[in-house]
Formats: C-alpha cells, sequence, structure tokens
C-alpha cells in the first residue's frame, strides 16, 4: 500500500467516525390524484441508500428565497457526506430530485428533515461520497 492510499485509508476512517446521522436516501414517484378521496397521495418511493452519514449546512450559504407555489420559501443548503465506499443498487445514480430523509440524529431538530438532492460529488481522492442538497421548507 502507498503512502497516499494509506493516508486516504486514515481519512476515511475518521470521516466515517464522525457520521453519526442515519439518512435514507431515495427516488418517489410522481403524485397519484385518488378520485374516490378527492386527495391527491404521494408516489411510491424507492430506497437505494438508508445508512450513516453526516448532515452539515454549508456555512457560507446564505440561503435564497424563492417562490413555490402560493408562497415564498427559503433554500438552504446542506452537505450530506456517506462512507466512501458506499454502494448502491445496480444502475442507480444518485440524481437531482432524489431526497434525503434524515432518520435519526444526535440532534433532535434534524430528525425528520427532508432535504432535496442537487448533485453529487465524487472522486478517488475523497475520504467521503459528498451530496449536495436543499432544504425546500
Amino acid at each position: 500500500m502507498s503512502g497516499l492510499d494509506s493516508a486516504l485509508a486514515a481519512g476515511r476512517r475518521a470521516a466515517e467516525a464522525r457520521m453519526r446521522d442515519t439518512v435514507r436516501l431515495y427516488s418517489q414517484g410522481p403524485d397519484v390524484f385518488d378520485r374516490s378521496t378527492g386527495q391527491t397521495v404521494p408516489g411510491p418511493k424507492s430506497t437505494v441508500y438508508e445508512g450513516k452519514a453526516r448532515v452539515t449546512s454549508v456555512a457560507q450559504a446564505s440561503g435564497e428565497d424563492t417562490q413555490a407555489g402560493d408562497r415564498e420559501v427559503r433554500l438552504l443548503e446542506y452537505l450530506v457526506s456517506v462512507p466512501w465506499g458506499t454502494s448502491l443498487p445496480s444502475g442507480t445514480r444518485v440524481l437531482p430530485g432524489m431526497r434525503v430523509e434524515v432518520v435519526d440524529s444526535p440532534d433532535a431538530r434534524m430528525a425528520g428533515l427532508i432535504l432535496w438532492v442537487t448533485g453529487a460529488q465524487f472522486g478517488d481522492q475523497a475520504t467521503a461520497w459528498r451530496i449536495s442538497t436543499e432544504d425546500r421548507s
């Protein structure tokens, strides 16, 4: 094992040790209108990853105000780091529009937070796999 490989392995162990949150990464099908009840039902969820992660707000992001239907919302950016060696089901890619739900966190205020994926960063010299997200609430 080269010096670089040893340093990366140590960095990945350290990054994973800081992953104290549990998240669920999923895609969701389109909403469906139920004519019998007159209600819109959320589309089916397809989970592609559930496990440990580190969810952090992006400090330099000031947030962006935008219109969503009849109300104004503030888009806040978060970075979700999962273990570098995480594998997804065959043929699955992380795409914008997928969602990350914080299932559990030492910070109880984070539990239940739904984040929308905006992108993912890959790299053979990274210590974690990072997914860019935003809170659209």
